[in-house]
């Protein structure tokens, strides 16, 4: 008997690993005849008690911490840089946007890295401590006079913030920003590395596990509006952003004493360079002729294997050109066990550039959605409205987002609870309604949102011409602030719907290999949003200085915000047919999915199952 064992160094740190035992034996036939048969592979795994439901709280409890600190300094930022910093509300805007796309753009950095050589283990620790020294940056400069401009409570002739000011602010966001791109695509996916995400065992779970991500976020979001968007306003913005500095320390703390029981997944080599080869590949053969039968394409699942833990992607008929990357030619016939993968490819790796290119269309939808700057002119619409609770307490502006946050909240356990259930029974779908569906949905309440918006504002700017507050920015107009409470609700079904299907779209609509790029993937979306919406404020605001100004730099009540917001409406209606044209023609992956194994004293034989 031959045995060749594969072991994986153990390390200090609680890392599963397994021992693939591969038993070959030849026997001879009692024919006498001397004909060789093989037995079957069998595969044996030595299991450490790691991942699973117990390394889920502390996971969390940094996601927790961290969601706290993000929304609690980033949420009422615009009321930082419009009213203690002194800047016209356009470039505060835009600043808070490109920094926050800088945010969601550098984790596609932060996935090539975990997943090329780091781990998402510690690319999530790096980019904790990095983001911490942003948040420690921001609030000396918030506890520091000599760092700001002198105040201006009359927002009239006021001095804005220097320039070495406004530096040393940027390398403060620029920090938060790199530290965001090693935490935010690999903290979902590090999870869901816990517990088995195959598709037989999310069908047969009574919960979702993005669902129930999401509601810990929402917690953490809820917080962060309720207490220190009060200390920021009402407090002081050196207490305000220390709040959130203090929380992350406690969610790094949090993830490194969980570092035992973390079940971490080996980085299997770079996505991007596997695209590449296929890609090189396909160009390479660009002249040979794909054979009809697809079984005649090159197939290596030792190869593989490392890439495949959890299913192997099975050939499509879509893309039907990069399947030229592998077809076996006379030259790639000579070492079809190591070959030259940039001549030639397996039907696993060229189905992974196949899955990528289908979700570009979906993922592009996203864009838009965050291109509406709806939180930040909100907060000053929320600003000039009676916020008074009682007497003697009124409402921070930027604590408003609570109601997006709270309905996010409810609005998951409503979902999970009685939308599912209904839904499951109505289309016998085991998960209610599809990615797609859910995505779709959620577009239309987003829509719904920015009408509403629309309609209130015009509401608000009525109320203040009947009293003759239009001229006086800082006046309080007698409207009730929870008039802006209907478009908040809209908001946060929109993300209850869209925001986590998108997510979970693309976690599982991705190669198991590139699941840190596909959470990636999911912030630069929003990056982009960031971006598209900063271009549109930027546009509106030059355009439009001459003929009516829609979004002048001090006082809002001058304004047209609410065509800003029928133009968002009409743009965002117009991408939710985009979205649906998309979606009509979207096939999802073909997968052989590894299936539950049976298991007969310590041998797990592997039963295969096949997912379309």
């Amino acid at each position: 008997m031959m045995v060749s064992e594969n072991n994986m160094t153990e390390n200090g740190e609680g890392e599963k690993h397994e021992l693939d035992i591969m038993v070959s034996e030849n026997n001879m036939a009692e024919n006498g005849e001397g004909e060789k048969h093989e037995l079957e592979s069998i595969k044996f795994k030595t299991k450490k008690k790691v991942g699973g439901i117990k390394a889920m709280p502390y996971i969390l409890a940094n996601d927790i911490c961290d969601i706290f600190a993000s929304v609690g300094w980033r949420s009422n930022m615009i009321t930082y840089l419009t009213m203690v910093l002194n800047m016209p509300l356009v470039k505060a805007s835009n600043t808070i946007s490109y920094f926050s796309g800088a945010g969601n753009f550098t984790p596609l950095i932060g996935a090539f890295i975990a997943d090329s050589f780091a781990g998402r283990y510690w690319t999530i620790l790096v980019g904790s401590i990095i983001y911490e020294l942003g948040l420690v940056s921001i609030t000396i400069l918030a506890t520091l006079t000599q760092l700001r401009p002198p105040g201006c409570p009359s927002q009239e002739n006021c001095k804005e913030a220097s320039s070495q000011q406004l530096l040393l602010l940027y390398l403060a966001l620029l920090l938060t920003s790199i530290g965001s791109g090693g935490r935010r695509p690999c903290v979902v996916t590090f999870a869901a590395d816990q517990i088995d995400m195959s598709k037989s065992k999310v069908e047969s779970r009574k919960w979702n596990f993005f669902n129930w991500y999401t509601f810990c976020l929402g917690m953490g979001s809820l917080a962060a509006l309720t207490i220190v968007v009060y200390v920021q306003d009402n407090v002081g913005w050196g207490l305000g952003f220390g709040i959130p500095t203090t929380a992350m320390a406690i969610s790094v703390i949090a993830f490194v004493v969980g570092s035992p029981l973390y079940r971490k997944v080996k980085p299997r080599g770079s996505p991007f360079v596997r695209l590449a080869q296929v890609v090189v590949a396909a160009v390479k053969k660009r002249n040979e002729v794909a054979p009809k039968d697809a079984a005649m394409l090159y197939e290596n699942r030792e190869l593989d294997a490392d890439i495949s833990n959890n299913g192997r992607l099975l050939h499509s008929d879509q893309y039907k050109w990069f399947d030229r990357a592998a077809i076996v030619t006379e030259d790639d016939d000579k070492d079809l066990n190591s070959p030259n993968l940039w001549r030639l490819a397996t039907v696993h790796r060229v189905e992974e550039v196949k899955c990528i290119i289908r979700i570009l269309p979906i993922w592009a939808a996203g864009i838009l959605i965050g291109a509406s700057h709806q939180g930040s002119f909100v907060i000053i619409q929320a600003g000039s409205m009676d916020r008074y609770l009682s007497p003697s307490f009124q409402i921070p502006p930027a604590s408003m987002s609570i109601f997006a946050s709270l309905t996010l909240v409810i609005g998951i356990i409503l979902y999970e609870r009685l939308f599912v259930p209904f839904a499951r029974w109505l289309t016998k779908n085991p998960t209610g309604i599809t990615y797609l569906q859910r995505i779709g949905i959620g577009l239309t309440f987003h829509i719904l949102s920015t009408i509403v918006a629309a309609l209130v504002e015009i509401k608000r700017k009525k109320v203040a011409a009947h009293h003759g507050l239009l001229d006086k920015p800082t006046a309080i107009i007698p409207i009730s602030v929870f008039w802006l409470l209907p478009q908040f609700c809209l908001e946060g079904i929109g993300e209850v719907f869209a925001s986590v299907g998108h997510l979970e779209f693309l976690y599982d609509q991705s190669p198991e290999s590139m699941r840190s790029m596909a959470a990636a993937l999911y912030w630069i979306v929003t990056s982009i949003g960031d971006y598209t919406g900063s271009l549109i404020v930027s546009l509106v605001h030059k355009y439009t200085q001459n003929n009516g100004e829609w979004l002048p730099d001090r006082n809002l009540n001058r304004g047209k915000l609410e065509n800003y917001y029928w133009l968002v409406s009409g743009i965002q209606a117009f991408n939710l047919v985009y979205y649906v044209a998309c979606a009509w023609f979207y096939s999802y992956k073909p997968l052989e999915e590894a299936a539950e194994t049976k298991v007969e004293g310590d041998v797990e034989l592997a039963t295969g199952k096949y997912i379309r």
